[in-house]
């Protein structure tokens, strides 16, 4: 199946990359001599889940919801917003572990097809990333949204990434991600193919249907290889 593709595009966070938000807020917040629970990780993301639906919509900038999404625990602990956004990323970075099977994946893909990154996650993070992971070198573009000014499901973000992968036919592109509404239809959206990562955790909406539907990176690999 690989020799349909010119191009195969990844998202990043629990794509390829783990993203455990609950275990980097503790991190961070020892920092301060706060002990962060459950119910603490419930408060934050009370906050933090409507602010990414509002981003992912065009609604408030990268900015504003890295901002916003700390006020509560900025005004508790007598700091800037600003220091704890910065402070968690950081964290993030620190215990950043690629999924099971990405290395695989992308070792068998890497010179038959070109690849990318599309990712509304956060510069500071996304390369941190990069480099502690040594996946940099896989990938012929990286886009984050924080730089483009659009995040996905946004036409231009697409559109944006098949240029620097040299104009590609959107049909002989893949777009694989995790998140449905905003790589799946995304994908969609900008005429590609696309394989949605199902980890299991959720129903996939009825309005939006990916070409491919796999369970991990393993079937993935098998599926675009035609062995494991």
């Amino acid at each position: 199946m690989l020799t349909q593709f010119d191009c195969i595009i990844f998202d990043a966070d629990e794509t390829l990359f783990s993203f455990d938000a609950f275990h980097g807020l503790q991190r961070m917040f020892e920092g301060y001599q706060f002990s962060f629970s459950v119910e603490d990780y419930q408060a934050y993301q009370a906050v933090n889940k409507p602010l990414w639906v509002a981003y992912q919509d065009g609604e408030i900038s990268a900015s504003e919801l890295q901002t916003r999404r700390f006020l509560p625990w900025a005004e508790r602990l007598g700091v800037q917003p600003t220091e704890l956004n910065q402070r968690f990323l950081q964290s993030m970075a620190e215990i950043c572990q690629p999924l099971d099977g990405a290395a695989a994946l992308l070792d068998s893909l890497k010179r038959k097809v070109k690849l990318a990154i599309i990712t509304n996650g956060f510069t500071a993070l996304q390369q941190a990333r990069l480099q502690r992971t040594g996946f940099s070198g896989y990938f012929d573009a990286v886009v984050i949204s924080e730089q483009v000014g659009v995040p996905k499901p946004d036409p231009t973000i697409f559109e944006h990434t098949l240029n620097l992968l040299g104009n590609p036919p959107a049909e002989r592109v893949l777009m694989v991600g995790d998140t449905p509404e905003s790589d799946i239809l995304g994908g969609i959206r900008a005429g590609m193919k696309t394989c949605w990562l199902d980890h299991g955790q959720r129903s996939l909406p009825e309005t939006i249907s990916p070409t491919w539907q796999v369970r991990d990176l393993a079937e993935l690999r098998v599926l675009l290889n035609g062995h494991p």
